[in-house]
């Protein structure tokens, strides 16, 4: 799932001029209509030039290989450029690639703030390694209360390693990590309403395995882009228990998966709207590995105020439309046709 970033959406806040803004955007249209030559063509000198969106979306040209040859060294840089800026998506997928590339100390701080503003697979990274208090330290409250905002954002892998947790975490602990997932959940939502506002946005890391028996565990689920905030403090360190410590695995964020060229045509479908960014996220993965067919469309991020509504598209006719909502609703999920 690939998102690029339009200067046109963001102008008011970003602080472009009109002729930029519309450089970006062009080039991103070239980018959903396959032209990546184009693309590359569009953004190039503007990133040169310093502007974070043209920035941020070569990072993405590079890490996926189109238009350009991939080379993951060259997206970090890119990344870079655009996160120092206060990118937050490309502060998140410097982050997730560091992890990824192994730099996993130094991924860490980026992966810590991202998972602060409600990024699922952050959460799952800095959840499993304060589980197992690798590099950060060891805090089971913390570590059960990101976790649990992981599973509850659609993270299957959290959810299993939340079930792990549970045989290994004492219940005065768990009930500590559910009421700071509550009211983590309370500040992601405070941050997804600034976000949306007329304000410069601020730049902001799985599972179980026991020291005993071990719980197999997979990669993190095909995404894209996240997003970073302050951490807070954490709370006290939990006493050591006198069962075994359990270890969770290292997650590697897993590769980003290419898009398949878009087809044509005036329909898409909706399927659903959300309060919060990472929610629409966390459904357009779970449906892809639900639905057969609906990774061949292109994923829409598209906002109303503070409402994101997730849509799917282009589709060829009404009929498709209605053809493929009947898919996505019968593996549980609202869906509507949608004219464009």
């Amino acid at each position: 799932m690939t998102y690029l970033w339009k200067s046109m959406a963001l102008g008011a806040l970003m602080g472009l001029a009109a002729p930029v803004m519309a450089d970006v955007k062009t080039g991103v249209d070239a980018w959903q209509q396959g032209d990546y030559a184009k693309a590359i063509g569009e953004w190039r000198p503007l990133a040169l030039a310093g502007d974070p969106d043209a920035q941020f979306n070569m990072g993405q040209a590079y890490k996926l290989g189109r238009g350009v040859q991939p080379d993951l060294t060259v997206a970090l840089d890119w990344y870079r450029k655009a996160s120092a800026q206060g990118h937050l998506r490309a502060e998140d997928n410097l982050g997730l690639l560091m992890f990824q590339q192994g730099d996993r100390a130094n991924a860490m701080p980026y992966l810590q703030r991202a998972s602060m503003r409600g990024e699922p697979r952050a959460q799952y990274i800095v959840g499993t390694t304060l589980f197992n208090g690798d590099l950060i330290g060891k805090d089971w409250v913390r570590a059960y209360a990101l976790m649990t905002r992981a599973s509850a954002s659609g993270l299957p892998q959290a959810t299993t390693s939340l079930t792990e947790m549970d045989k290994y975490i004492p219940e005065d602990q768990r009930k500590q990590g559910l009421a700071l997932a509550a009211s983590l959940e309370k500040s992601e939502k405070t941050d997804a309403f600034a976000a949306a506002s007329p304000a410069p946005a601020k730049p902001t890391p799985v599972p179980v395995r026991p020291a005993a028996s071990t719980v197999r565990t997979t990669d993190l689920p095909p995404s894209t882009i996240n997003q970073p905030s302050t951490p807070v403090a954490a709370p006290p360190a939990p006493r050591p228990t006198p069962k075994p410590a359990p270890q969770i695995a290292a997650a590697k964020p897993a590769p980003q998966p290419t898009a398949p060229a878009p087809a044509s045509g005036g329909w898409r479908v909706q399927l659903g709207a959300f309060g919060e960014e990472g929610r629409a996220r966390a459904l357009w993965t779970q449906m892809t590995g639900k639905v057969s067919g609906l990774s061949a469309y292109q994923p829409y991020l598209v906002k109303a105020g503070t409402v994101t509504r997730l849509q799917a598209g282009p589709v060829a006719s009404s009929s498709d439309a209605a053809n493929l909502c009947a898919k996505i609703k019968a593996a549980g999920a609202d869906c509507m046709p949608k004219k464009m």
